[in-house]
């Protein structure tokens, strides 16, 4: 018999990123992407893209080397959020609650079976736009900026590991993740797999780490919904430096249009200019690309992948491949250099200190 479906896990809030380059990355994220900041809270930053529902959905800390701090999720509803804890604290992987955070209620923290830090919450705070920033369409919560090319969500995270089964597991079991694509090998091994809770074809992607760290943080991923808007970004990107991995491509899992960009703390970001088909099916059954498939598993159409797209994450490693150490130290772009408190009020913060 069919395990019984679980929908106790909604959706992705938010992801914190660590970067060594706070005010270069929060430039990055405002100019480029048109990002909003809306919280300074010590060194970290909180931003939102103009179609976000929620207050936020990236947080930037300042930190000595850049990676993943954490990645949160809201339940379904209060008793869900109960019935997840309950779940997580039979794996001995439960942190414990954090009682307060910006935005949001109480979170009950944990971490996978490789040990990135996650958390799960219910109580939210949705955005009011400030006088003068609001949208005449009703079901958007901010008005589009004219900065940059904006996103305008965040889309999904994408995770190194060291053991995809063991991570996929945990998902499944404890968060109600459906396994929707996935790489095996011969065996029936997953090596990289890609998972949501919605009909996405993804909200999390779980990729094996080649140089064997397990803890790192492959990419995080914006949506714009529009294939041209990567045509724009790409323009943006020569102009002004800001390098450009891989893309814009054609995935064959998940079908979506995308591209690969470094932000200057050293982070791979995907832009998601189409995010593929949707999953309407209550009993899909999960597409595994094998053997020579693979190839166009990763590419559908578009130029080769890079080697550092198989083995860069952050934190980074001094990969022995040395053309894999291209980003090792991310080079400058010729975004303009800027103080915070150019910002001004349309961004919500008048200066961060540190």
């Amino acid at each position: 018999m069919a395990k019984e479906p679980m929908f106790d896990t909604a959706q992705l809030a938010h992801a914190e990123l660590y970067t060594p380059k706070l005010e270069k990355s929060v430039e990055f994220f405002t100019k480029l992407l048109g990002m909003t900041v809306v919280h300074q809270e010590g060194t970290s930053v909180y931003l939102r893209a103009y179609e976000d529902s929620y207050i936020y959905s990236l947080i930037l800390t300042e930190n000595d080397e850049p990676g993943l701090a954490h990645v949160s999720w809201r339940a379904t509803s209060e008793n869900a959020l109960y019935r997840r804890v309950e779940a997580i604290e039979k794996t001995g992987l439960g942190k414990g609650w954090k009682e307060e955070s910006y935005g949001h209620g109480r979170a009950y923290q944990f971490r996978t079976p490789n040990g990135h830090n996650m958390e799960i919450f219910w109580d939210v705070e949705r955005y009011q736009a400030p006088a003068g920033q609001e949208s005449v369409l009703l079901n958007r919560p901010q008005r589009r900026p004219l900065s940059g090319v904006p996103v305008r969500r965040i889309d999904h995270i994408n995770l190194l590991t060291a053991d995809v089964e063991a991570n996929k597991d945990f998902m499944v079991d404890n968060l109600g993740f459906n396994v929707r694509e996935g790489l095996i090998d011969d065996e029936g091994i997953y090596h990289a797999t890609w998972l949501s809770v919605s009909p996405s074809v993804h909200e999390i992607a779980l990729m094996e780490d080649e140089l064997g760290n397990g803890n790192r943080l492959h990419h995080l991923a914006f949506w714009y919904g529009l294939p041209e808007n990567l045509n724009d970004l790409s323009d943006l990107c020569v102009e002004y430096g800001v390098p450009i991995e891989a893309g814009p491509l054609k995935h064959g899992v998940s079908q979506a249009l995308c591209m690969y960009i470094l932000e200057p703390g050293g982070n791979r970001i995907e832009l998601f200019g189409d995010s593929g088909y949707l999953i309407f099916e209550p009993d899909w059954e999960p597409r595994k690309w094998t053997g020579d498939l693979k190839e166009q598993a990763i590419i559908w159409y578009g130029g080769k992948l890079p080697v550092t797209y198989f083995r860069y994450g952050t934190p980074v490693i001094n990969d022995p491949i040395e053309d894999a150490n291209i980003y090792f130290n991310t080079p400058e772009n010729l975004l303009c250099d800027f103080k915070f408190s150019e910002f001004g009020k349309p961004y919500g913060v008048d200066k961060v200190t540190k």
